[in-house]
């Protein structure tokens, strides 16, 4: 019987073997997510949620007998995020470093690597300008070794502000109050605002006057003004001056055109932003705060969610000092504009700025990642600030690839008796880059044709007496604009400096204009005496060429600090044994405290004056010093409403009787109700005047100017 083959057939085992991913860490999530979806599943990326390692707030941290060693430690509250990022690099292929393309990104990426355990030599670094998909690839392509230059500037920075800070903050605590600081640029910025403020309280104004006339050619009527006498610029210092010239006229007779000028004039476009450029467009423009101008170009920056494009960064890195642009966005640009405006408005040659002395050019300007992402098509996507915000960069970016507008301006001096009036009129021949930047738009004012010889009536003549005015107050804008020119601070510092400044209660913002506070002025005063090099532009301006050269490899920063620290040491200790202890008086608050009966005070804090018992500590009872406004409540029509401050220093009304009565409103009540829904109406303050309405918006009143 033949044997029955039996085949056994084995199951083979496979067993996969798990790829191990790249780990990428970023600062922030949102960065994260968009960056994540460029790389693709071989790479996990993860957010550090910013710094992960600092210097301890409870001492100054730098060791100034060695070397000024800085001594770092965990970030309180990071411990989690540390221990994730350590497990998932331990398991990684790979470890990349990708923090944002600056001083402070390079430091991060150093102390991410110290406690990674990752050697800061190796090529682990990946740096891009825009969070798109083609620059996040073509970095991981060519990664680099962390660039120790980098990271020395800014820990030589870090070091100088906190040498500077943990040195004066100690002395003002014990000679005026606690909770108050000092800061190599914060002081030259309360500085700036308090010499300006001694400028307008010592101005005197002088009288002057100018007559304004009205011209009548044929049917054509156009606008002159007083000029000079005898064929000379004459100023009219007074109404005597302005008789003297009355006298002369003869109303009756013509006056005669004795000279006409016309030229072509060009207006270049402007450059493409800056931060501080940025800062100042969007606070003049938009009325945004530093801070938040800052806030809403990082999340342009890091990626907005643009529907089936998923999350792209909308705009390149916005701390940058240059104004350079790439190749590559210049013929987009070009493309677009061709296209979109026609030849004509194509720049052949683009205008380049000159970078300015002490600039960084690591960046390039501020600017649209694809200027085919027009606002128009982004509307959907992006939230109110957004939009406003990224129109603005993107209209400004397109205008500095765009054409020269074109003026026609005209100059006439118009004569009768030796008395020479003047008119000057212009007319936009070829609109060019104002077509996008509209803000640089401005009325024509076109006069009629006039020859040498013709004849004009003067129609109207009205003299008008003036004052000259002082120097305007620092708005966050202006105060930037003059950091920059002085070369003090730098594109990173400008929002932190002048919001430390503020919620110290050095100034305050009143009409979006600062006014230093009666604190900000004894603090000021305590700094000039006893520390002037820290008050002086031109030694803090070195300063920051200093911090630049310690980037480029031309200084050692330990030289640099040691430099600085030597003779601001011996400075400390003087101004520990000169500096007098400043007492600030309380007022009388003029009424009782309804606890104890003891006399309530005005006293300083550190967000404002308050009212606080004389009795303290005895007696803890405080009040905030609020405005009635002569408005009973429409809550609850017992309480009055006063005007309050919110933390940041917005005005907003309430009932007085809060916590009973919890009515809040940005906005002004004015004690009437709407007469067709009955709620209580507001007075809101625009450019034109104060409009009446109802905050349902079913009714409202005549704007009254």
């Amino acid at each position: 019987m033949p044997t029955k083959q039996v085949t056994t057939s084995s199951k083979k085992k496979t067993t996969r073997r798990k790829v191990k991913k790249n780990l990428v860490i970023v600062e922030s999530p949102s960065k994260a997510k968009t960056i994540e979806k460029y790389l693709g599943s071989k790479y996990k990326v993860m957010a550090s949620l910013g710094h992960i390692r600092d210097l301890p707030k409870s001492k100054m941290g730098i060791d100034v007998e060695n070397n000024y060693e800085p001594h770092y430690i965990s970030i309180r509250g990071k411990g989690d995020v540390i221990k994730e990022l350590r497990k998932e690099a331990k398991k990684a292929e790979h470890v990349y470093l990708a923090a944002d393309p600056d001083r402070e990104g390079e430091a991060i990426a150093w102390h991410l690597s110290y406690l990674l355990g990752l050697d800061p030599k190796d090529k682990n670094r990946v740096v891009f300008n825009e969070i798109t998909k083609d620059a996040v690839k073509n970095a991981f392509k060519s990664p680099r070794a962390i660039n120790m230059d980098l990271v020395d500037a800014q820990q030589a920075r870090r070091a100088l502000d906190r040498l500077v800070g943990y040195s004066i903050s100690p002395l003002l605590w014990a000679k005026i109050k606690k909770g108050l600081s000092a800061g190599r640029v914060q002081s030259i910025a309360l500085n700036l605002i308090i010499q300006r403020e001694k400028e307008i309280k010592n101005f005197k104004p002088e009288e002057y006057w100018t007559i304004d006339a009205e011209f009548k050619k044929e049917k054509h009527k156009f606008k002159a003004a007083f000029y000079g006498l005898d064929g000379k610029k004459t100023p009219l210092p007074n109404n005597d001056a302005v008789q003297q010239v009355m006298q002369k006229l003869d109303l009756k007779q013509p006056f005669t055109v004795a000279n006409v000028e016309q030229k072509e004039r060009r207006r270049q476009p402007p450059l493409p932003f800056t931060t501080s450029t940025m800062q100042q467009a969007a606070n003049n423009n938009l009325k945004f705060r530093t801070q938040k101008t800052m806030m809403v170009a990082q999340q342009l920056y890091e990626g907005i969610n643009i529907g089936r494009g998923g999350s792209v960064g909308l705009i390149t890195y916005m701390r940058t000092d240059s104004t350079r642009i790439s190749e590559v966005a210049k013929h987009e640009a070009s493309a677009f504009i061709h296209e979109e405006y026609g030849d004509q408005y194509a720049a052949l040659k683009p205008r380049q700025g000159k970078l300015a002395e002490g600039a960084q050019d690591a960046h390039e300007g501020i600017r649209p990642s694809s200027v085919l992402r027009t606002p128009k098509s982004l509307e959907k996507y992006l939230d109110k600030d957004q939009m406003k915000l990224y129109s603005l960069i993107w209209a400004r970016f397109v205008a500095s690839q765009m054409t020269p507008a074109v003026i026609d301006t005209m100059k006439v001096d118009l004569v009768q008796n030796g008395v020479t009036y003047r008119a000057n009129g212009s007319k936009m021949k070829f609109d060019g880059f104002t077509k996008v930047y509209t803000d640089a738009k401005k009325t024509d004012n076109m006069l009629p044709n006039l020859v040498n010889g013709d004849e004009v009536i003067l129609s109207k003549n009205q003299p008008n007496q003036h004052f000259t005015l002082p120097p305007a107050r620092y708005t966050e804008a202006s105060l930037i604009k003059t950091l920059e020119e002085n070369g003090v601070g730098r594109p990173s510092t400008y929002a932190p400096t002048l919001n430390t400044i503020q919620k110290r209660y050095y100034v305050k913002l009143v009409a979006r204009k600062f006014e230093p506070t009666e604190l900000g002025e004894i603090v000021d005063n305590m700094i000039s005496t006893c520390f002037p090099d820290i008050l002086n532009v031109k030694f803090t301006a070195d300063l920051e060429s200093q911090l630049d050269e310690i980037e480029e490899g031309k200084q050692n920063w330990v030289q640099v600090i040691d430099q600085f620290y030597k003779p601001f040491a011996v400075e400390v200790k003087d101004a520990e044994k000169k500096m007098a202890k400043v007492k600030i008086k309380d007022e009388p608050a003029g009424f009782d405290c309804e606890i104890c009966g003891a006399p309530m005070v005005i006293k300083m804090g550190r967000f404002g004056k308050f009212y606080a018992c004389s009795r303290f500590p005895d007696c803890r009872n405080t009040q905030a010093i609020v405005k009635q406004i002569g408005v009973k409540c429409p809550k609850c029509g017992r309480g009055q409403i006063v005007e309050r401050k919110s933390k940041r220093n917005r005005t907003f009304y309430g009932c007085n009787r809060y916590p009973e009565c919890d009515f809040v409103s940005w906005d002004k009540p004015i004690g009437r109700a709407c007469p067709k829904c009955q709620h209580f109406l507001i007075e809101k303050k625009t450019k034109k005047g104060i409009q009446v309405k109802c905050p349902n918006g079913d009714y409202e009143e005549a704007m009254q100017k």
